[in-house]
């Protein structure tokens, strides 16, 4: 317990400490504020890393209570409690991991900002939200590590506030996300109502006695309370992990600082959704409609955010949108209840996604801060150590054999293709091998784009290229290593079935799986990289002439087919004039009006007409007086008659 408390209090302490020094403005205390963040971070995974030791190889759960939080009567007292089981193990380890490296990159690339020591208490600050909602024993626990994670997110994200494109960013990503949480709300409300509990362990513990529940909306209209819940908890899933409908937020957050995309798009935020699902697992297996509609979106998300990916010019916008589409396997692979599968393609993901990111981070460091990719190219010899560690992420992401990528999202196609023969859909295999070819191909186009060919940049900007300092390139060596070696370590373990533990259950399919069917995907993602490689390194010029003739067209698939504008004219419009309208109309002119600002407006006219009569004469007040009187004297003798 102590252990379990101590991963997630050591971060907490570095960001208050470096939040002190930031608040203070104490700019030769800003390596102080580096360091302890650092070391925070540090301790605190190497703790979680023994902590992994002891849930997973030896077989313990850490359940305990920290301290009594909202006393509600007798017999219910809401608790801050800790539950750390093998999926809070493996979470809290990965999180700490890719925290800590972010935060050593961060010393190098935030290397001269004036704010370096408010930043690091954000990424510190986040990275305890995080570790906040994926080690809750309780549903309200971990909607307070929910919100807190969207709201470090927000101070992340517009961390340069100078922007108005870095400010516009945050506050679609904190706006998108209050979506999802009225979902998580709504779920919530309904476990309170079905089992009486927020506890995680308990609602699984009653979960077997309550094989129906309904809520009753009329007389004669009833819902499954189960599918009603997973209804809720699946969209507060979707906004968090950027499932097609509320992804809008995830490109945009580009706007802030790469570190913050890294940390953001590789192993915290955006996992979260896929967390809860899998936390969530045993109340996902009784709503089988949920879990078909987690599939469909799912699969949408994945093929769509590949098709916008091959269009973008922006790097890290590229990386995004392939963060956004593996998310998309992730949620297949809950959809059909291979739970291990996704949990292990998220921890290889958040290995090489955070080293393609930091490195993305070093090319426009080389570059000035350039980030379009058509001003770039030939960078191969200028900084081939990066170089080398995009070639390893990329070909992890891509599946290629040996890679950590290969062993996890191979897993989910075959579960997919398992799916289909157990009598499922088989659109959902195929979709996930498109995406597999996909995502080989833009990301040799971005190779290609960035490291081969003619340098595009201007003199002044070819000057300056070199390769990114020492303590930008040690977090990426270590997470270069996550990336090739994360899968053969894990896959053992993984697909053991005394992975099964704690609050969630993991399915196995069992099924003949046809030898071509397991190479299919290696080969569809050679393709991929093939293909790429061949139009853009000698069919360059004729792709570049056929694309001016679709030009309105990449442009529309480019802009993630307008569906910002779509929200735009359809949502955001509609509501700004209904706002305008109230306001001007209901608010000032009926409320205001004829309300308390008409109620205060009679009594000051009233006032007035009274202030005349106050004369300051003898003779008029006697003549008040006495008429006064004759009017009670007049009205009582017409009581008396």
């Amino acid at each position: 317990m102590i252990m379990a408390a101590a991963v997630l209090w050591i971060p907490l302490i570095g960001s208050c400490v470096a939040g002190l020094i930031s608040f203070f403005n104490q700019r030769t205390m800003d390596d102080l504020a580096k360091l302890v963040t650092c070391m925070c971070m540090g301790v605190s995974a190497l703790i979680a890393l023994d902590l992994v030791y002891d849930v997973i190889v030896a077989k313990k759960v850490v359940h305990g209570e920290m301290l009594s939080w909202i006393p509600l009567d007798d017999r219910h007292t809401i608790t801050w409690g800790l539950y750390v089981d093998s999926l809070s193990a493996i979470m809290a380890a990965v999180v700490t991991i890719v925290s800590f490296m972010v935060h050593i990159y961060s010393l190098g690339y935030m290397k001269g900002d004036k704010s370096i020591a408010r930043f690091m208490s954000y990424l510190s600050l986040f990275t305890f939200f995080m570790l906040f909602l994926v080690m809750s024993d309780d549903l309200l626990q971990l909607f307070l590590g929910w919100e807190g994670v969207g709201l470090s997110s927000y101070l992340l994200i517009g961390f340069w506030f100078q922007k108005e494109s870095a400010n516009a960013a945050s506050m679609k990503a904190f706006i998108t996300n209050r979506i999802g949480d009225m979902g998580m709300v709504l779920g919530i409300v309904g476990c309170i109502a079905v089992f009486d509990s927020v506890s995680i362990p308990e609602i699984l513990s009653k979960l077997s006695t309550y094989d129906q529940a309904f809520f009753r909306l009329t007389d004669h209209l009833t819902i499954n309370a189960y599918t009603f819940i997973c209804a809720c908890f699946l969209i507060g899933a979707m906004a968090k992990s950027a499932q097609f409908g509320l992804h809008v937020w995830l490109p945009d957050a580009m706007e802030g600082p790469t570190p913050v995309s890294a940390l953001i798009h590789a192993a915290t935020m955006v996992t979260a959704g896929v967390f809860l699902l899998i936390r969530l697992s045993f109340l996902f297996e009784y709503a089988p409609s949920v879990k078909i509609a987690i599939v469909v979106i799912g699969a949408i998300t994945a093929l769509f955010a590949a098709v916008v990916g091959l269009f973008q010019k922006d790097i890290k916008r590229v990386i995004a949108y392939s963060t956004c589409s593996q998310l998309g396997y992730m949620f297949m692979a809950c959809g059909v209840s291979m739970y291990s599968a996704a949990l292990f393609h998220l921890v290889t993901h958040a290995f090489f996604k955070a080293l393609l990111f930091l490195s993305a981070g070093s090319v426009i460091h080389a570059m000035s801060g350039e980030q379009n990719m058509r001003k770039m190219g030939g960078l191969y010899k200028q900084i081939p150590v990066t170089y080398a560690l995009v070639w390893v992420g990329s070909l992890a992401l891509a599946g290629i054999p040996l890679f950590s990528g290969y062993y996890s999202k191979d897993w989910i196609l075959d579960s997919l293709f398992g799916y289909a023969m157990e009598g499922g859909s088989i659109v959902p295999y195929v979709v996930g091998l498109s995406v597999a070819f996909l995502t080989a191909f833009y990301s040799w186009r971005l190779i290609s784009l960035v490291f081969h060919g003619d340098c595009k940049a201007d003199e002044r900007v070819q000057s300056h290229i070199h390769e990114a300092p020492m303590i930008m390139l040690i977090p990426k060596v270590v997470l270069a290593v996550g990336a090739v070696f994360s899968g053969v370590a894990l896959v053992g373990f993984f697909t053991k079935p005394q992975l099964i533990s704690g609050a969630y259950v993991f399915t196995e399919i069992e099924h003949h799986m046809p030898m071509f069917i397991q190479g299919l995907p290696v080969v569809v993602a050679l393709s991929g990289i093939v293909l790429a490689v061949w139009i853009y390194h000698t069919q360059r010029h004729k792709l570049a002439v056929c694309l001016v003739h679709f030009k309105r067209v990449a442009a529309v698939i480019q802009s993630g087919f307008a569906i910002d504008e779509i929200y735009r004219k359809v949502l955001i419009k509609p509501l700004h004039w209904l706002g305008g309208f109230l306001y001007h109309h209901i608010e000032k002119g009926l409320i205001d009006r004829y309300g308390s600002n008409g109620f205060a407006l009679f009594i000051g006219r009233l006032g007035r007409v009274f202030r005349h009569m106050q004369t300051g004469s003898v003779r008029d007040y006697a003549i008040i007086m006495i008429a006064g009187l004759m009017g009670i004297l007049g009205y009582v003798v017409v009581i008396i008659k």
